[in-house]
């Protein structure tokens, strides 16, 4: 299996502004490509291939006009042209979501190397057209490496590469772990572990307060320097900016930190099979009350996590229907409770059973694969 590697990088003051060139042209070229697929949608032509929008980026790079694209790698503008197509391919077969232009103010800034140009040192890395750059830390040597991208996250630039990793062949034991996801705490397992909602932590409510007031006083700002309909970015809003993406950046690693340490302890136990639920995430974030609190949660990434971690350990991962009524049915007679309220965390059954609403949706799950 391919897993990925992280690793950061320390770029001069010349190689940084090469960096956000080449995210530049990337984002360029993407919008260009959605652009070109859109209006040849709207007046009926057939699906534009990667392959000719590449052969007509080629000859817009020979103009004078758009000269500037020859000032990065070829394989930028290239692979960002390919990133368009699939994602409208991706869209025509109903899996994903209509594509969107890429913002320069609000889209990551990211882009792609070609993995035959990349070359790998002792703490240090060829990225085409930008030279030898140092990392924090190395990555491994001698290896095939698979689609680089290097991006920017607020704070850092990363180099992210996927390499190739023999699956672990461990003992695993005859157990069946069950999860059931939650707003009160993270995840609920049938085996009696609970993973708290990190979101109620001071590690999280500190620095939310303060970007809070952060996203307040940038917004002070830019009514103070209104002009007309146009809102003037000074200095000191850039500076105001700049800590609101690192704190952003900060929440967003508390978070996937406390996701790594849950789904850790959970394929450390080295059960047969994991149980999760299918949860209908974009129906659950219509409901204004909770959508905060759902997102925040991040229960996407955490099957994700799991997903991959369970696959790299031989264990068996199982999704349940997301119509299966686990959080109403009683785990003791059977019988389902047609009025539970989101409100009600204690589950009580006309049998005398009474017990902890995610405890028992989970002892449901355990016995999922016996009921459907």
């Amino acid at each position: 299996m391919i897993l990925g590697k992280k690793v950061r990088l320390k770029p001069t003051e010349a190689q940084e502004q090469q960096l956000w060139k080449s995210a530049g042209t990337a984002r360029w070229a993407y919008n260009w490509a959605l652009d070109r697929q859109e209006k040849n949608y709207a007046s009926g032509g057939d699906f534009l291939s990667d392959n000719d929008l590449r052969k007509e980026l080629t000859k817009l790079k020979q103009t004078e006009e758009f000269s500037w694209l020859g000032d990065v790698s070829n394989n930028i503008p290239k692979q960002a042209v390919k990133d368009a197509c699939d994602a409208y391919k991706k869209f025509f077969k109903h899996s994903a979501e209509k594509p969107t232009f890429k913002s320069r103010r609000k889209s990551k800034p990211s882009f792609y190397n070609d993995n035959l140009k990349l070359k790998v040192k002792e703490v240090i890395v060829l990225i085409e057209k930008i030279g030898w750059i140092k990392t924090s830390e190395q990555l491994p040597l001698g290896q095939k490496y698979t689609n680089p991208r290097i991006s920017f996250d607020g704070k850092y630039w990363y180099l992210a590469v996927g390499i190739e990793q023999e699956q672990d062949n461990e003992q695993l034991t005859s157990e069946v772990i069950v999860i059931d996801f939650g707003i009160k705490v993270l995840a609920s397992c049938s085996n009696g572990m609970v993973f708290k909602n990190i979101n109620k932590s001071q590690s999280v409510k500190k620095p939310e307060k303060r970007l809070r007031r952060l996203q307040r006083k940038v917004s002070r700002k830019y009514q103070k320097n209104k002009k007309g309909v146009r809102f003037v970015k000074t200095c000191n809003i850039i500076k105001v900016e700049k800590q609101i993406r690192v704190l952003h950046r900060k929440l967003t690693g508390i978070r996937s930190n406390h996701i790594h340490q849950a789904t850790n302890v959970i394929v450390k136990t080295k059960p047969c099979k994991v149980v999760v639920e299918t949860l209908n995430i974009k129906g659950m974030m219509k409901n204004r009350h909770l959508s905060k609190a759902i997102a925040q949660q991040k229960l996407y990434d955490f099957k994700l996590k799991l997903q991959y971690k369970c696959e790299k350990h031989g264990i068996e991962l199982v999704e349940a229907d997301k119509w299966f009524p686990s959080s109403k049915i009683c785990s003791s007679c059977g019988a389902i409770k047609k009025d539970l309220k989101l409100s009600d965390r204690v589950y009580s059954c006309a049998c005398g059973l009474v017990i902890d609403r995610d405890f028992n949706a989970s002892i449901n799950l355990s016995r999922y694969q016996l009921v459907v």
